[in-house]
């Protein structure tokens, strides 16, 4: 068990991080990610509100639908990312854990009292992904084989109401089930008592998104790193970026939408050390002629590629694939590769 944003959380289960991640790539694994906050707004005037704080086109979110956007700040900084959802007449987030309460914080703000904004803080979060989780779940509800990727559905498991919807952080298709906390462990340990599925903790959560190319707020994404520079700018849709239709009308919508016309100063990729060694977080990266090139923002062991991989910002004249360049760990360089994203095939079910 470690620490993590507040909670006391499941490192790794006795099979070790490694197996865990495989047998995510290779079945379904089940994780906790009930510190993982959870918002619910509802009224009228809702979409509205959100967008005026995310570059998101919530307006025109389907119901039973959900898609990825981010808080931003006037900077065009990512305050924290997030889902939301058109469920059950209002929206529902998932927030960040260490930033939950400041989210909410900012919600409400923004919503004034234009409509009703609750802490889903009696509502636990689990995550069943991998290939197999489709056909795991669905013995318990037949009723999501026909959902695809970011759909959102309210079903009956075991008993309790759940929000599910068919997504994660793992790079494979899998599912996010919301449950009242009190019904949660029943849930669990019907899941697991399916043969294929098994537990996963932290530790494969992380390597598993890596691989993916998938930011961590904190390392990969926060407060000085705009969506453009964060390579996620695919999730500004048309009517939110110049010339649509409800253009701008978020937190830093100016610089955002000069990077967008102009290029950032910076851009996240993918770092292939050519080596066996690890290059973490913080690393700096520099030019054969010892020129200032970025710096690491989360790197580690990729089982699924069978060496280390990390992510990293660099200016756009060092960012194209194949680029070699040096890491300095522990006063030592070590050669890299500048690699695209993501480092492993997504396998979501988008049909």
């Amino acid at each position: 068990m470690v620490s993590f944003a507040g909670y006391q959380m499941p490192l790794n289960y006795p099979t070790g991080i490694i197996q865990e991640h495989k047998h995510t790539r290779e079945s379904a694994s089940l994780f906790d990610v009930s510190h993982m906050g959870q918002i619910r707004l509802v009224g009228s005037r809702a979409a509205a509100y959100l967008e005026s704080i995310a570059p998101a086109d919530i307006i025109g979110l389907a119901p039973g639908r959900q898609c990825y956007s981010y808080l931003t700040n006037h900077a065009g900084g990512i305050v924290d990312d997030f889902m939301v959802m058109n469920i059950n007449s209002g929206y529902q987030m998932v927030v960040n854990a260490a930033n939950t309460f400041s989210d909410l914080d900012v919600v409400q703000e923004a919503c004034g009292r234009g409509c009703a904004v609750e802490h889903l803080s009696t509502h636990s979060l689990i995550a069943l992904q991998g290939p197999f989780a489709a056909a795991a779940l669905a013995q318990l509800a037949p009723e999501i084989s026909d959902m695809r990727f970011m759909d959102v559905r309210t079903l009956e498991l075991g008993g309790a109401p759940c929000t599910i919807s068919r997504s994660g952080y793992t790079g494979e298709d899998g599912f996010e089930i919301s449950i009242p906390s009190a019904c949660v462990e029943f849930l669990a340990r019907a899941l697991l008592q399916i043969s294929g599925v098994q537990p996963a903790g932290l530790g494969a959560r992380d390597s598993l998104r890596l691989e993916a190319g998938l930011c961590l707020h904190g390392n990969d994404i926060g407060p000085q790193i705009s969506p453009v520079e964060a390579n996620i700018a695919w999730a500004i849709p048309k009517v939110r970026r110049r010339g649509g239709i409800r253009e701008g009308g978020f937190p830093g919508a100016a610089p955002v939408l000069s990077m967008l016309d102009d290029g950032p100063p910076r851009v996240r990729v993918g770092i292939r050390p050519d080596g066996r060694a690890p290059v973490r977080a913080q690393a700096p990266l520099e030019t054969s002629d010892g020129k200032a090139a970025g710096e690491v923002t989360s790197g580690g062991f990729g089982p699924s590629i069978g060496g280390p991989v990390a992510m990293a910002y660099l200016a756009p004249k060092w960012a194209a694939a194949g680029t070699q360049l040096w890491a300095i760990v522990r006063n030592k360089h070590l050669p890299v590769t500048v690699t695209s994203l993501p480092f492993v095939p997504l396998r979501y079910h988008r049909s």
